[in-house]
């Protein structure tokens, strides 16, 4: 599957909302369930799709699946993402710890790529998969504010636990595309804060080393949350055939700054929308951005990020239906 041949030939706007959590209510089970069985994570995927029938299913988001298996403590909440809770690496040598293991001989990966696998078989539209990228990945190793300080005060480090990052997230990356995944979304939360030339420097050119790999990511999605309009030109730089961008960013003003060839996701307000509003006003927000972005063809709509596990189903069927006519 070409995502880009998908969207130009498609005669209406594609709608794929990121519907991983509220997905769990379907299915009567928590996030953490799903997040430690990969039989019940998948048949919430098929339900998602029974259910709601977007344009492609994107599995559910979690952070910490990467840090974990390489050994981190995870904060496991019924109801709610997962949290890293400690950042070991303050120097070089302590990345000599992480190298011991294999990641993708951990049990929660090892279960995500059997999500995968499974869908394969139950569900018919594009399957899309998350990993962390190499920076975020970097800062749950490091914490984010002593990642910020290093771009600065020891570049050298966060070059080397970046680069020791990439290579887990090729890995996986091939790993779930050898399973099924049409589409692998690399998540880079962690890199909003970065300048335009230290984004450039130390997520945008591991993130074109993810994207380059043969067998990772031919289908690759650039998510990165709260305001990037600042990095537009840096994540188009990337190569990421798509941007999956947040509610704060103005999408008109991102359809005329990206090239035609690179497709915008989004970018719906998962909370203050789709969380806080009626289902008539979640209907008018998603008319408004869809007239907004009616003469660019490189569009899907979509939510700005995973929409939270109490979403309700009213408010999800709003943005269908409004999606579709």
């Amino acid at each position: 599957m070409d995502l880009k041949s998908l969207v130009k030939s498609s005669k209406q706007k594609l709608v794929a909302p990121l519907l991983g959590y509220p997905g769990a209510r379907l299915t009567h089970s928590s996030l953490k369930q799903n997040e430690f069985n990969p039989a019940l994570h998948a048949a919430t995927m098929s339900r998602i799709v029974e259910r709601f029938a977007p344009d492609a299913a994107f599995f559910m988001m979690d952070l910490s699946l990467e840090a974990g298996a390489l050994g981190l403590p995870v904060r496991y909440p019924l109801f709610e993402s997962p949290t890293v809770e400690e950042h070991p690496v303050k120097q070089a040598e302590d990345l000599d710890r992480l190298r011991v293991v294999d990641p993708l001989e951990d049990a929660r990966v090892r279960g995500y790529i059997k999500v995968m696998e499974l869908m394969t078989q139950s569900v018919s539209i594009p399957r899309a998969a998350y990993v962390a990228g190499p920076f975020t990945l970097a800062g749950l190793l490091m914490g984010a504010s002593d990642i910020a300080m290093g771009t600065i005060t020891d570049p050298s480090l966060v070059h080397q636990v970046v680069q020791f990052c990439t290579d887990v997230c090729i890995r996986y990356s091939r790993a779930l595309t050898e399973a099924g995944a049409d589409i692998i979304v690399i998540l880079e939360p962690t890199a909003t804060f970065l300048s335009p030339q230290a984004f450039a420097e130390f997520c945008g050119a591991y993130v074109r080393e993810v994207i380059a790999s043969p067998g990772a990511a031919d289908n690759a999605v650039l998510h990165i949350c709260g305001d990037t309009s600042h990095i537009l030109r840096e994540m188009c730089a990337t190569g990421a055939c798509a941007l999956s961008l947040d509610s704060p960013v103005n999408f008109p003003a991102a359809g005329n700054r990206v090239d035609r060839e690179v497709i915008l996701i989004g970018n719906i307000d998962p909370v203050g929308i789709m969380v806080q509003r009626s289902p008539q006003e979640v209907a008018c927000a998603v008319r408004e951005l869809l007239d907004s972005m009616a003469r660019y063809d490189n569009f899907i709509l979509s939510t700005g990020c995973d929409l939270p596990y109490e979403t309700p189903d009213a408010n999800i069927d709003a943005f269908m239906s409004e999606g579709r006519r």
